[in-house]
């Protein structure tokens, strides 16, 4: 099995805006480095931007999401919590809305398997609406997820 992420987030400006500049121009170098990381499966992206910000999983334009495979939560926390990406999230508040509902599910897949954006919005509303279990769960469910931790408590 595989591990699927999806993790969504409500823009405070759009794109061009200056304010959202840092966050747009480093969204390649980010996900490219997704990419070469260990464990590293699959995202979603449209092929001429090579990012996944123009698919829509809800009817709000302002909502981007990204939607990834990975051979395990390990692979997922190394990339999230001890990389470039770590200090982009640390800066979130400063581009995105502070979420008022779960923003980020996790599930297993079948090797092979690649989650649409459907299927992931269903896992997430699944977490929303009946907590974390085997359909749908966040970092507080892996037990291993050291790096989560001390990220969140810092």
């Amino acid at each position: 099995m595989h591990l699927a992420e999806l993790n969504i987030a409500k823009l405070r400006f759009s794109e061009g805006d200056p304010r959202a500049a840092e966050f747009f121009e480093n969204l390649a170098r980010v996900n490219g480095l997704a990419e070469r990381m260990p464990g590293f499966v699959w995202r979603l992206k449209d092929e001429e931007s090579d990012n996944a910000t123009s698919f829509q999983i809800n009817d709000d334009p302002m909502v981007i999401s990204n939607l990834s495979v990975w051979e395990n939560a390990e692979s997922l926390e190394k990339f999230v919590f001890q990389t470039v990406h770590t200090g982009f999230y640390r800066k979130r508040e400063a581009w995105f809305e502070k979420p008022a509902a779960p923003h980020f599910v996790m599930w297993w897949v079948e090797e092979g398997h690649r989650p649409d954006l459907k299927e992931a919005a269903e896992r997430l509303a699944h977490l929303s609406e009946h907590g974390p279990g085997d359909f749908a769960f966040d970092w507080a469910q892996v037990p291993a997820a050291q790096l989560w931790r001390e990220a969140r408590c810092a």
